[in-house]
């Protein structure tokens, strides 16, 4: 059938077409899901892009905090919302790829009930030693480490959160051996490094830095595929000997699955815009958060190959986690 039949027909059946659906979008308000707590960073980003994002569509986007059962509450939700565009969920590496990892029995499949409308930042993280440890590359820490027969004690933010993954994958990839001990937080983990209870950390770049600067901690490596503009002299664990090592905690805008292409197509290029902006570039950056718009296409990528890097991390290290 012919586009100007489809059209004849969605007008008789009073159907919009997809086109027609982007023209006229959006027609109300705009909810954007927050899937944790407010004040947090997920939180943070919504509220940074949401009044640049309504100003930009015309309408008011509200920014509403449902969290609860690591952030599946809200998930579930927009995927199960109308895909008209209205409904979007700010979504962080711990909903797209972490969680799906660990929780195999979630509600929803993250890949196939989503349309990933773009990127929004990346939160690039480091390993840090505490200042007695002999050791000022990657290659001399797997040493160090190795020597003590896995007895160095490595914190984390708790089981299952991005540093902890990032820590056992780094392990996994290097064959390092330490032991890793959870904490509800990283701000309890950082004030053990710092005090020498435990001996290195995966920790927030931005979290870590006045210490890095202070001489109290050193940086390593920075996780990410490049090089963090806050550590520019710190080299990435790809430039230290692990190569296409890329771990970070990434943010980013979905749709539910049926939302038509052009409402996705005029999401994310209002998405890419308000992250170009300078307001909004130096509210990122303030908070250690590197902007990396992208387009529907990137972001839909990271999360299948982010979600089957994290797939064998958990299966590999033996992690076990329960909502």
């Amino acid at each position: 059938m012919h586009a100007s039949a489809l059209a004849i027909a969605a007008i008789i059946l009073g159907v919009a077409t997809p086109i027609e659906a982007a023209q006229t979008f959006p027609e109300r308000p705009i909810r954007l899901l927050v899937p944790f707590a407010p004040g947090g960073n997920v939180d943070i980003t919504a509220r940074t892009i949401a009044p640049a994002l309504g100003k930009a569509l015309g309408q008011q986007v509200i920014v509403e905090n449902r969290p609860g059962a690591g952030g599946t509450i809200a998930t579930d939700a927009v995927a199960k919302a109308a895909p008209d565009g209205h409904t979007l969920l700010m979504a962080s590496s711990s909903v797209m790829t972490n969680g799906p990892a660990l929780y195999p029995k979630l509600p929803y499949d993250i890949v196939r009930d989503f349309a990933p409308v773009g990127r929004v930042a990346v939160v690039p993280l480091a390993i840090v030693v505490h200042p007695s440890v002999p050791a000022k590359t990657t290659k001399e820490l797997i040493a160090v480490a190795n020597a003590q027969g896995g007895k160095m004690l490595m914190a984390n933010a708790g089981v299952g959160t991005t540093n902890h993954l990032i820590a056992e994958l780094f392990m996994i990839r290097t064959g390092a051996r330490m032991t890793l001990i959870p904490y509800k937080g990283s701000g309890q983990a950082l004030v053990d490094l710092l005090a020498g209870h435990v001996f290195a950390h995966v920790d927030q770049i931005s979290s870590a830095l006045p210490y890095i600067k202070a001489d109290r901690i050193r940086a390593i490596a920075v996780t990410t595929a490049k090089r963090a503009a806050l550590l520019p002299t710190v080299p990435t664990l790809a430039e230290s000997g692990v190569p296409g090592f890329d771990a970070s905690t990434v943010t980013g805008v979905l749709a539910p699955a049926a939302t038509p292409r052009d409402v996705v197509i005029k999401l994310n290029a209002t998405l890419v815009n308000v992250l170009g902006t300078p307001a909004v570039r130096e509210r990122f950056a303030s908070l250690g958060a590197e902007v990396q718009p992208s387009t529907s296409e990137e972001l839909a990528r990271f999360i299948r190959e982010d979600l089957a890097q994290w797939v064998k991390v958990v299966k590999q290290a033996g992690i076990k986690l329960e909502l």
